[in-house]
């Protein structure tokens, strides 16, 4: 399981906007790489526009954000222009990152057992390694634990 000290695994992921995301875009500077389980959900609404909201404050801080999420990118085009998201939003279709990072996981909701992503987060530093981890973090309280952790670095 990855876990604080690790280095991060690399990834490279089509993402909204045309972009293409991968740990080497953000060599040198840290970044939030965060996975939600379905984008324009009320959850997952809830934490990207929170860091939105943030995301001033949390680049003069020198981070960047990333999200994760299974969904295709014609969805995440469609989350990210509805909510004004300007952060990448990363399809991780085949659940390939997902699984590097152990947050594709067994989940049950309303007597069905199924799997999909628990929201969680990664805060990689400066130097590839990851410094904070929040496993199944609550949505409202997402944004304010990056800002404190961000703080730090």
């Amino acid at each position: 399981m990855i876990d604080v000290g690790d280095k991060a695994p690399k990834f490279s992921l089509q993402a909204s906007g045309g972009r293409t995301v991968q740990d080497t875009d953000y060599q040198g500077q840290p970044y939030l790489l965060y996975f939600y389980p379905k984008a324009d959900t009320p959850g997952c609404t809830t934490q990207a526009c929170d860091l939105q909201s943030d995301l001033p404050q949390l680049q003069r801080l020198g981070l960047q954000v990333i999200g994760v999420s299974p969904d295709p990118v014609p969805k995440l085009d469609k989350f990210a222009e509805k909510f004004g998201l300007t952060f990448p939003l990363a399809s991780d279709a085949d659940h390939a990152l997902s699984k590097i990072y152990d947050v594709w996981v067994e989940k049950k909701n309303y007597g069905k057992t199924y799997l999909g992503i628990q929201r969680s987060s990664f805060l990689i530093d400066r130097d590839g390694k990851i410094r904070f981890v929040w496993r199944n973090v609550k949505a409202a309280e997402h944004a304010r634990l990056v800002k404190e952790a961000a703080a730090e670095l």
